[in-house]
C-alpha cells in the first residue's frame, strides 16, 4: 500500500506461522512494511505470506519473504541475518519477537526438558534475535523498534504454567533492560502482554477452563489476534516515537 503507519519499513516477525505473528504480518503489511515471516514450521511462513500478508498489503507476495527459524538457534539466528543483509541490503528496523511455545503441567510434575524447551524458545529466543538484530542496526546506524511478545500469566502467573510464566515474565525484565542499553542508539525496546487471545494455544486450553477464565475478562470474550497486532504496528511506527521500556497489558481488562 502506499502510505500505511510503517510504509518503507522492513520488520523481521517470528513464530509468524499462526497466531499473534501471523496477524503481526498481516497488520504491518498492511501499514506498508515489507515482512519477513519466520517460524519453526516453513510451510506454516510461506502460507502466512501467501494466504495473508500479501493480500493485506495489495503487493506481491515477492515482496515478502518466508523463513525457517529455530530462534532458540544462535547459528540460524545469525544464518538469518545474513540472509536478510545479502537481499535487502540494511537490516529490518521492525522486529516482533512473537515465538512461543507452551508445555504445561503442575510443577511438582513438570520434567526438566519441557521447562528447558520453553525458556530456550521464549525467552533465549527472544534473546537471540533482540540481540542478533539490534547489533547489525547498531551497525548500521538505523534507528529501530524491537516488540517482545510477553503474556499476562508472566505478570499474575497460571496454575500449570511455572515454566510459561517464567519465561515471559523474563521477557519483560529483559526488554526493560534491554530498553536502556539501546535508548543512545534511537532503538526502542517494548513488550505487549497479551491476555487470553483466539490463537492456537489458547484452542488447547479445555473449554470449562476457559469459561472460567472468561470470567475475569470484563469485556466478557477472547482477544482477536488483530487486536494485538494493531498495537504492535503502533509499537514499531512512529507514532509511539517516545515509548520505550513499556509493557503494555492488552487483555480485555483481565
Amino acid at each position: 500500500m502506499v502510505g500505511g503507519l510503517v510504509a518503507g519499513r522492513l520488520a523481521l516477525v517470528t513464530g509468524a506461522g499462526s497466531g499473534l505473528g501471523r496477524a503481526a504480518c498481516q497488520v504491518l503489511s498492511r501499514e506498508g512494511a515489507t515482512v519477513i515471516a519466520a517460524d519453526k514450521n516453513y510451510n506454516a511462513a510461506v502460507e502466512t505470506i501467501k494466504t495473508h500478508t500479501a493480500l493485506a498489503s495489495g503487493a506481491n507476495d515477492q515482496d515478502h519473504m518466508a523463513v525457517e527459524l529455530d530462534v532458540s538457534d544462535s547459528t540460524a539466528v545469525r544464518n538469518l541475518l545474513d540472509t536478510v543483509m545479502k537481499q535487502s541490503k540494511v537490516p529490518p528496523t521492525i522486529i516482533v519477537n512473537s515465538a512461543g511455545i507452551t508445555r504445561d503441567n503442575w510443577l511438582l510434575k513438570l520434567s526438566e526438558q519441557d521447562y528447558d524447551s520453553v525458556l530456550n524458545t521464549n525467552l533465549k529466543g527472544t534473546f537471540l534475535v533482540m540481540q542478533t538484530f539490534a547489533k547489525a542496526m547498531t551497525e548500521a546506524g538505523l534507528p529501530g523498534s524491537i516488540i517482545n511478545i510477553s503474556s499476562i500469566v508472566g505478570k499474575y502467573g497460571n496454575m500449570g504454567q511455572t515454566n510459561y510464566a517464567g519465561s515471559k515474565a523474563g521477557v519483560v525484565a529483559m526488554t526493560q533492560s534491554a530498553a536502556k542499553e539501546l535508548g543512545k542508539y534511537n532503538i526502542r525496546v517494548n513488550a505487549i502482554l497479551p491476555g487470553f487471545i483466539d490463537t492456537p494455544m489458547a484452542n488447547a486450553v479445555p473449554e470449562k477452563i476457559l469459561q472460567g477464565m472468561l470470567k475475569m475478562v470484563p469485556l466478557g470474550r477472547l482477544g482477536h489476534p488483530s487486536e494485538i497486532a494493531e498495537v504492535i504496528a503502533f509499537l514499531g511506527s512512529n507514532k509511539s516515537s517516545f515509548v520505550t521500556g513499556a509493557a503494555i497489558d492488552v487483555t480485555g481488562g483481565f
